[in-house]
């Protein structure tokens, strides 16, 4: 074989090795593309955690928590409701219902209570009943005092006043008060509605023609009294003022304004200030109806003292019109000092008669003011409050 065929044989056979030797490491890796960073995508919302069971102690103070919520919202709607429900009519206008104590202002003051002995024992089965017509006087007013003695059964026992006599009870820093003034007690025939021998003893002071036309205060009158020997004491006291701050004048105005019914009263003003007055309303079957009151500032002179019937306390109570207004009583409140009042004269009885009206002319609105309001949005984020309290424990 030539040297030109062991060449080719030669480069032959290289090739050959190098071919295997490429088979033996396998492809070369293409070049790696560059990385480019892909946006997480957003995960779906955890689904709540199942809620843990409480313990029986947990269960138990959940349990204890709510019904002290439940109370308090209970308490919370009853303090709504009944305030919401006292305040639909104003102040000065009332259901007399309210006031039972007001509905016969002028009436005696009646007392039963047993004779007791200087000793201040009582007597066995004796009584005193006793009556007094007012407590408040001023000016020229009078007041009727009786008492009778009956036994346990009510029937009327012997009686006498040994002794009675009016002095002033005067401020504990003078060593002395007024002279005492003898007051006379007889048994009936002086008065319409007593009679002689009837074993009721009654007698008048009138502070103003008895020693007190110049005192101010309180003025006890103090009896002693014999009941078949029995040795007893009866102590009456009144309230003396000298001036008269006002008098009344003749004839009552009405007016239908703003859905109310008014009732404007005149009186003559000497004395100015805070003047109080109180009046009482009765259907046409003579059944009592409201309470009307004012109490306001009162300038000297000729002045209206408007009491108003409020509108909706008409509507509720659909009184039987025409309306009579009566019994009217007021004074001048007199602050810091004793008496703290000075009386005008009493209107007894009825002081005027009403027209008549539809109920359907008068306003059915509750009453509103400023405090009202504000009262009940207090009350009403106390009961928000405890409901919510209420639902959360709840689970509501």
């Amino acid at each position: 074989m030539n040297k030109r065929n062991l060449a080719w044989l030669g480069a032959g056979a290289l090739a050959l090795l190098a071919g295997f030797g490429a088979l033996q490491a396998g492809p070369e890796p293409a070049a790696a593309a560059p990385v480019v960073p892909v946006a997480a995508a957003p995960l779906p919302p955890a689904a709540p955690p199942a809620a843990a069971p409480f313990s029986a102690d947990g269960m138990q103070a959940r349990q204890a928590q709510l019904a002290v919520w439940q109370q308090r919202l209970a308490r919370a709607r009853q303090s709504l409701d009944s305030y919401r429900e006292s305040t639909r009519y104003p102040h000065e206008s009332r259901p007399i219902g309210e006031h039972p104590d007001q509905q016969r202002p002028f009436d005696p003051i009646a007392d039963d209570k047993p004779l007791r002995n200087p000793g201040g024992e009582p007597a066995r089965g004796v009584h005193l009943r006793t009556t007094q017509e007012r407590v408040f006087v001023s000016g020229a007013e009078s007041v009727r005092f009786t008492v009778t003695a009956e036994n346990d059964a009510g029937k009327t026992l012997p009686l006498l006043v040994t002794r009675a006599v009016a002095f002033d009870l005067p401020d504990a820093r003078q060593a002395i008060g007024r002279p005492q003034v003898a007051v006379s007690f007889t048994d009936g025939g002086t008065e319409p509605d007593l009679k002689a021998g009837d074993g009721i003893f009654s007698a008048k002071l009138q502070p103003s023609v008895q020693g007190f036309a110049d005192y101010a205060g309180t003025i006890r009158l103090q009896l002693q009294i014999n009941q078949d020997g029995q040795q007893g004491t009866v102590n009456f006291d009144v309230v003396y003022e000298p001036q008269v701050p006002a008098v009344w004048v003749a004839g009552v105005r009405e007016a239908l304004q703003a859905g109310s019914l008014n009732f404007y009263l005149k009186a003559n003003v000497s004395q100015p200030g805070r003047y109080v007055v109180s009046a009482r309303v009765d259907d046409a079957n003579g059944k009592s109806f409201a309470l009307l009151g004012f109490n306001d500032e009162v300038a000297v002179g000729m002045q209206e003292i408007r009491l108003v019937l409020f509108g909706k306390l008409i509507r509720d109570g659909a009184p039987v019109f025409p309306l009579t207004l009566r019994d009217v009583e007021g004074f001048l409140l007199i602050p810091d000092r004793f008496p703290d009042r000075a009386m005008m004269p009493r209107l007894a009885g009825r002081v005027h008669v009403s027209g008549s009206y539809p109920l359907a002319g008068f306003s059915d609105a509750e009453w509103t003011s400023e405090e009202r309001e504000r009262y009940l949005a207090e009350l009403t984020r106390d009961v928000d409050q405890a409901t919510g309290e209420v639902d959360r424990l709840t689970g509501r």
